[in-house]
């Protein structure tokens, strides 16, 4: 209810907060959380600054206690917490924070661990030396003094720094709508910059940049790679990449890796922390043990590395992993006349010179408004104790006045005298009417005139005072120049994964439910022919390994599935499991639709290569024998919902997916032991929607099991494997060439005791093969135990099964000739069982069957 007197106004909401917020979001930005671009300080750091000064504690002069100097900073300047002030004194005390502190801590000022600073209480501080040239002149009127918060007092707007503060200790904050984040530089680079922006206006960034190379951090580490810096000295935007610097070293007789310097803002506990966590869930395998050696002397974190371990390996993963790498997002905003401005490096050296100029000439006018009140005072002087009459009448003049103002008046009438000049007459001292102090007070006159025109020369020639400027500069980094900290790796940039993950030969396993990983090649023996075979993986209920392929870590794999879809995987991206996990559902990698199953799948190399992508294609066969080519290059652009790759009609499914060359030779397989060569040109290419032509023709009761792709007629042999262990391997001329859509000839005699065809592969005698049954249990042989024979026979016994076992899958392995091992099936050995459900293995059965011997019979060709 209005009260009598009052007065509503009605005012717009909406409005109101618009002007609220945007006085507000001006008085953050202005008063708290930008640099100024002239001293590159915020108006917490010029209040301590200032505090200090007003207090005396100089560099030369002994340590204050830390709560007296937050006191009178936050009584006197700044109105907000005392946590603000001491806190912001606090990095400026910071040698890891700051490239050159401003303030000199004793006490615990905290630690690169993240460990707090001592209370205010107990620690103390003063000035740094550097503090002092950021402070210089600022008695000699250089500055605007403006109204602290309650107006009883003043404080600076801007400090009269030598320094290039924002420059070499850079800056970040927080405002409202904005931020600024400003790396630090050396000073000696920056000197050298800002000297040659004064010899040279038209100096471009990329000049400048000859003298200040890049940002130089406090805590060293290394800049990797150089667009970043670039960007940044360019347009005052950048992401300049960060490294810690390591070395190696042989420490308990394992090989560990040294880190000296970490990235700066990084905290050091913390890191190492991260870092063990990622060693205890295995994303960072082998370290052994991580150690922080850390003293006064110096850093030294130290990661001892497994004895299989390769160091460069583990030091990538640290890189890309941890905060060994880091980026620092240079965005140098700042105010410029009270306004914020993205500035590049050019537009800050230009406002740091504008600065000092504004200040050489106001600290110039000051002292020549000095030196020409001096030299006023001992004009006096020369006129009253000149002469010793003069002198004479001056001492009577004042002995018979009867008050000093008397006396005043007397002189000012005797000796043509100013008020000023008539007072210092009757403050001086009577021993400086000896003649000996008239001879000094005639040289101090000399040498004030000399010094008066000397200023009035550096006001009227602006050439002076820009030379003035770059010897004060050099002054300073005579004074405070140092090494740069931090290394450029000019040839650094974005790591590529090869230097990740190493390039190690890999076994991709996919069950028929949709399990899949990697496992190293060397976790599987080698063994002979007829062995037993050994443990690979275990399977679900009613689930068996369907495919294995052997590939490497760097390269790409292409999944197709049974409705016709292609899908992307990099090898590395695949889960890896040791040799008997489980794996993990491809539905889980990729975007499979949940009715959908992966039933081809592709090797390649980089798809980013368009040479290499539009030499080669990707040729499909489905179960009814349809065939169909199509470039690599339309599967070269991953999605991430796959893409369709085949039409896909009822009753038919995609059996496989191959590369070829162009020059390359088809052959189809049949479950009835048919086959068909015919050459890859005799099909045309077409688009990824299309759903191709006849490849072979079959009887009603048969369908395709498999392709092959022939390149190499001397060497490549077809091998053939059934369903109940048998297998041959068949020189490629003894299929005669056909035309496309042909029965094909045998390739296989299908008996009951061979069971159905069920995978084809052409290999060599360099080759190994892997051979997994449908129980798990997997066996790898060399190529050369197994000699070549005629087209049309029964093969030989390749793997003992066990009672209602049959083979899942084959797959071409590169054998490593060193590590091949030699097993015999001893009679009474073990076959390897699954677990059951509940884990425990059921009995184990004893095989004493030897069922190696080779059963084959010579038939002719079939008729077509």
């Amino acid at each position: 209810m209005q009260k009598e007197g009052e007065r509503l106004i009605p005012i717009n909401i909406v409005d109101e907060m618009k002007s609220s917020y945007i006085d507000y979001s001006m008085s953050v930005i202005v008063s708290r959380a930008l640099p100024d671009v002239r001293d590159g300080l915020k108006p917490v750091h010029r209040r301590v600054l200032y505090g200090m000064y007003g207090l005396g504690v100089f560099s030369n002069r002994k340590y204050l206690k830390s709560a007296r100097i937050v006191g009178d900073v936050l009584g006197k300047y700044h109105p907000h917490g005392d946590s603000s002030v001491y806190d912001a004194m606090v990095r400026m005390a910071q040698p890891w924070s700051l490239r050159y502190p401003q303030v000199d801590g004793q006490g615990n000022f905290g630690s690169m661990d993240g460990d707090p600073p001592a209370a205010m209480r107990y620690t103390e501080a003063r000035l740094k030396k550097i503090s002092d040239d950021i402070l210089s002149d600022l008695d000699k009127e250089t500055v605007d003094f403006q109204n602290n918060f309650d107006d009883s007092l003043t404080e600076p707007s801007v400090m009269p720094t030598k320094i290039p503060n924002l420059l070499v200790n850079g800056t970040s904050g927080i405002a409202v709508g904005m931020a600024t984040n400003m790396a630090p530089h050396n000073l000696s680079e920056a000197v050298d910059a800002i000297t040659a922006y004064i010899d040279n206006r038209e100096i471009t960034i990329d000049e400048l940049m000859q003298h200040i190379v890049a940002p130089d951090f406090p805590t060293g580490g290394i800049i990797y790679g150089y667009d970043g810096v670039r960007d940044a000295f360019h347009t005052g935007r950048g992401r300049v990449v960060l490294r810690a610097k390591v070395s190696f070293e042989e420490v308990h007789n394992r090989n560990a890796i040294i880190v000296t310097e970490i990235p700066y803002q990084v905290n050091k506990a913390e890191m190492i922390a991260r870092t063990a966590e990622l060693v205890k869930d295995e994303k960072i395998p082998g370290i052994f043990e991580i150690r922080d050696e850390s003293d006064r002397n110096g850093m030294r974190v130290v990661y001892e590395l497994k004895n299989d371990a390769i160091p460069n390996v583990v030091l990538n993963l640290l890189y890309k992993y941890t905060a060994l790498q880091t980026s620092f997002s240079v965005n140098n905003i700042a105010l410029v006349h009270g306004r914020p401005e993205q500035l590049n490096l050019k537009d800050i050296i230009h406002h740091f010179v504008e600065h000092r100029h504004v200040i050489i000439v106001r600290r110039t006018e000051y002292e020549l408004r000095k030196a020409r009140e001096r030299a006023h005072i001992l004009e006096g002087f020369m006129k009253v104790i000149g002469t010793q009459d003069s002198l004479d009448k001056a001492i009577s003049i004042i002995r018979h006045s009867a008050t000093p103002q008397a006396a005043k008046e007397g002189i000012i009438q005797e000796f043509d005298l100013s008020e000023l000049q008539a007072q210092a007459i009757l403050d001086l001292r009577l021993a400086r009417l000896t003649g000996m102090e008239l001879d000094k007070i005639r040289d101090e006159y000399e040498a004030i005139m000399k010094e008066i025109n000397n200023l009035e020369d550096i006001l009227a020639n602006e050439p002076r005072r820009f030379q003035i400027i770059k010897d004060e500069l050099a002054e300073i980094k005579e004074r405070y120049g140092d090494e740069r900290r931090t290394e450029i790796d000019y040839s650094g940039g974005e790591m590529s994964i090869e230097d990740i993950i190493p390039n190690e030969a890999v076994v991709l396993t996919i069950s028929h439910a949709g399990y899949v990983k990697r496992t190293l090649l060397s976790e599987y023996k080698i063994q002979s022919r007829g062995g037993v075979g050994n443990k690979a993986a275990t399977t679900r209920d009613s689930d068996f390994l369907e495919y294995i392929v052997s590939a490497t870590n760097h390269q790409y794999m292409l999944f197709f599935t049974e409705k016709g879809k292609c899908y992307w995987l990099r090898v590395f991206e695949i889960p890896e499991g040791s040799k008997t996990a489980k794996g993990r559902a491809v539905q889980n990698l990729i975007n499979i639709e949940p009715d959908d199953k992966i039933k081809a799948y592709i090797r390649t190399n980089n798809l980013k290569d368009a040479e290499y992508v539009n030499q080669m294609s990707v040729v499909m066969v489905t179960k009814n024998g349809t065939i169909k080519k199509t470039s690599l290059e339309a599967y070269s652009r991953p999605r991430v919902n796959g893409v369709n790759a085949i039409e896909i009609r009822d009753n038919d499914m995609l059996l496989g997916a191959y590369l070829t060359n162009g020059t390359s030779e088809i052959m189809i397989a049949t479950k009835n032991g048919k086959c068909i060569r015919f050459p890859e040109a005799k099909v045309r290419e077409v688009g990824r929607g299309s759903i191709g032509v006849r490849g072979i023709s079959m009887e009603e009761d048969d369908e395709a099991i498999g392709m092959i792709v022939v390149n190499d007629l001397e060497n490549d042999t077809v091998l053939v494997v059934s369903e109940k262990g048998y297998g041959k391997r068949t020189a490629v001329e003894d299929y005669r060439i056909t035309n496309r859509g042909g029965k094909g000839v045998i390739t296989l005699n299908i008996t009951e005791k061979t069971g159905n065809l069920i995978a084809i592969q052409n290999v060599t005698d360099e080759d190994g093969l892997m051979i997994i049954n449908k129980s798990g249990v997997a066996i790898r042989m060399n190529m050369n135990e197994m000699r070549v024979m005629g087209r049309n026979t029964q093969g030989v016994k390749m793997i003992n099964l066990k009672k209602n076992d049959e083979i899942a899958a084959i797959a071409k392995v590169e054998m490593d000739k060193d590590v091949v091992e030699e097993e015999e099936l001893l009679e009474g050995a073990e076959t390897a069982i699954l677990p059951t459900e509940d884990g425990d293995a059921p009995e184990i059965e004893n095989n004493s069957e030897n069922e190696n011997s080779e059963d084959q019979t010579e038939d002719s060709d079939s008729k077509e």
